[in-house]
């Protein structure tokens, strides 16, 4: 069995249940049997034989989706493997993520996606979606096998960690996908202006002396995938946005009625370009942090619904790899088991989203827009459910991490927000 049932009823008591999906926001109990939500909502005593946890003062929501996870299997079983980034996922409250295909080998045949996804059932903690390459071995030369991929459990296409640089790729690889009803996720990046760039080019890269990388790089492309999907209407889903121009473009698109999508990493709401002085390698990424202007247009973009989701892009490394100089040190940090904290912290609590908003982009949303289970807490919906406090202060350390990275940004930042309990097909998997 894929992820052992819970055997017992599971009754989640007295929490404050939000679920976007069925515009509930309510104290009440939620009650898990075979697997699926049972009954939400009211009091629903005790059935005989059930599991209580109490969840007074704790948010029970549906389970977290995170749609943009690097897992490193097969190939980096060093730096994280399925189950080892399956735990980080349940410690961060994430109930599934989906597996980007940048792995060695590439993720772009049916073995491939069926070994990740086996992986990840082996593990039986997160649920393991796993996304398929659009181009073979990701040289953006030729379309990998689609249809072969979508039938071995593939849910969306992307070549991230590199642009598709063809166009007429892109606009194939967008008209294919239609016909599965699966999305095309792109790395927006021009080449010909990142390339050699290590971070944001602006004031903070010239005292550095880095090479930077201009917003135009990613903008460029935003507006030409959004030209490619209103001219196939395949789905465009837009990867890692951290550019006002970027939200802009994204709402010009939305308006047209064009089939665009788009997400937001933790780290670009709360980070900028700051983070990197003195040449701090867990604060580089791709794309770079930006300006405060960047992250006030970001954060607004969420608050609005242009950006639809929030993800991570979780990219552990090793430790040695991480101390090289800064040029030379690989893009990327975890992100796992701070995304919620951040996102509570640097947007919850400033006001600047709701906690249905919050629930909303990390949880119904994901399971929308790359049409996965869960996403709901409706009778029948996956028995998939994150709880969390809102309101509990921690501190970040990155060596209590169940990641196998430690690469991150907030070693010793204080948050306001945390996981409790993690359930994942009725069966609590996580508790802080």
């Amino acid at each position: 069995m894929a992820h052992p049932i819970g055997t017992r009823d599971l009754l989640i008591k007295g929490g404050r249940i939000i679920d976007p999906s069925q515009g509930l926001d309510a104290v009440g109990d939620v009650l898990l049997r075979h697997g699926v939500v049972e009954a939400c909502g009211g009091s629903l005593g005790t059935p005989d034989g059930a599991e209580v946890l109490d969840a007074s003062g704790l948010v029970v929501a549906p389970g977290f989706i995170d749609v943009h996870v690097h897992l490193r299997e097969p190939g980096r079983e060093d730096v994280e493997t399925v189950a080892s980034g399956a735990h980080s996922a349940v410690a961060g409250g994430i109930t599934a993520v989906c597996a980007m295909p940048n792995t060695k080998p590439v993720t772009d045949n049916q073995a491939v996606v069926g070994f990740v996804k086996r992986q990840g059932e082996n593990a039986g903690l997160a649920r393991v979606y796993p996304y398929g390459a659009i181009s073979v071995g990701q040289k953006g030369e030729t379309l990998a096998e689609i249809a072969e991929m979508v039938s071995a459990g593939a849910v969306a296409f992307s070549d991230d960690g590199k642009p598709v640089e063809s166009a007429q790729l892109m606009r194939t690889a967008l008209e294919y996908a239609r016909a599965f009803n699966v999305p095309i996720a792109e790395h927006c990046e021009d080449m010909t202006l990142a390339r050699g760039g290590s971070m944001n080019e602006g004031i903070m890269s010239a005292k550095l002396g880095l090479k930077g990388i201009p917003a135009e790089a990613e903008e460029i492309y935003v507006i030409r995938d959004i030209l490619l999907a209103k001219r196939t209407g395949g789905h465009i889903h837009l990867c890692h946005l951290s550019t006002k121009g970027s939200v802009e473009l994204v709402r010009w698109g939305k308006e047209r009625g064009i089939n665009v999508t788009a997400e937001v990493c933790s780290h670009h709401i709360s980070l900028t370009e700051e983070a990197v002085d003195g040449y701090n390698t867990n604060a580089k990424m791709n794309p770079p942090l930006r300006t405060a202007e960047d992250v006030e247009a970001l954060q607004q973009g969420v608050a609005d619904g242009t950006i639809d989701l929030l993800v991570t892009d979780h990219a552990p490394h090793h430790y040695d790899e991480k101390e090289r100089e800064f040029a030379d040190a690989p893009n990327g940090i975890v992100g796992l088991e701070t995304a919620l904290a951040v996102n509570t912290t640097y947007l919850l609590h400033r006001g600047i989203i709701s906690l249905s908003q919050l629930v909303d982009a990390m949880s119904c949303k994901q399971a929308k827009i790359f049409r996965l289970p869960g996403g709901s807490l409706a009778r029948g919906a996956l028995a998939d459910v994150t709880i969390f406090d809102p309101s509990r202060s921690w501190s970040c350390d990155p060596t209590r991490f169940k990641s196998k990275g430690r690469n991150t940004p907030y070693a010793g930042h204080a948050f306001t927000g945390q996981a409790v309990h993690t359930v994942v097909g009725g069966r609590l998997v996580y508790s802080a």
